[in-house]
């Protein structure tokens, strides 16, 4: 009976050390990220052609070469955008003095009015290595469907506003990795971007 328990024993402790490493393994990949999207990760982003503020032709693969910021908004926003904006680029500062590198990206949503050369002034007034993305209004519908933004024309002449969705997507060359809400803080963004720049 013995020479059984000591079996019994050794299993169990082998099972147990395999579950320990199984989990290990599975919370270093999960545990940077907390987010939950309907349908899987895999559903968010997807293939587009833009151009940039320089007027240069870009995909998504020209622009997601490592971890990648992306937020939708417009440049004539009045409050949402210049803050969700400013948020993203104070997360890119922290990491940068931590040494971790990301792009930080804004799709305009208002192709109509954020022209190459407006966004070339608006990059330009934000931050050196801000990538404004512009393009047809066909192009900005297919890159926001891809990320499952939401964006519509509210108004009329010349000062309408645009109702939109307001995630920023954190990107790299395998996927989607998470999106942050509008009330996360800086230090709290370039806390979980860094954790999956260690993984």
């Amino acid at each position: 009976m013995t020479k059984i328990y000591a079996i019994g024993a050794a299993l169990v402790a082998v099972i147990a050390l395999v579950l320990m490493g199984g989990f290990a393994l599975w919370n270093d990949g999960k545990a940077c990220g907390t987010s939950v999207v309907a349908g899987g990760q895999a559903t968010i982003g997807g293939p587009f052609s833009l151009i940039d503020q320089n007027g240069n032709a870009v995909t998504d693969k020209d622009v997601i070469t490592g971890l990648t910021l992306i937020y939708f908004g417009y440049t004539y926003c009045p409050d949402i955008c210049p803050l969700d904006t400013q948020r993203n680029l104070d997360a890119v500062d922290i990491l940068d003095a931590q040494g971790v590198e990301i792009q930080p990206v804004f799709i305009t949503i208002d192709p109509a009015r954020d022209t190459v050369e407006a966004l070339n002034d608006y990059a330009a007034a934000s931050h050196p290595r801000l990538l404004a993305l512009t393009g047809t209004p066909e192009q900005t519908k297919t890159a926001s469907k891809a990320y499952r933004t939401y964006f519509r024309k509210a108004g009329d002449g010349e000062d309408y506003l645009m109702d939109h969705s307001t995630q920023s997507y954190l990107m790299d060359t395998s996927g989607f990795l998470q999106f942050f809400r509008r009330d996360i803080s800086p230090e709290a963004m370039a806390e979980t971007i860094a954790c999956f720049a260690s993984v």
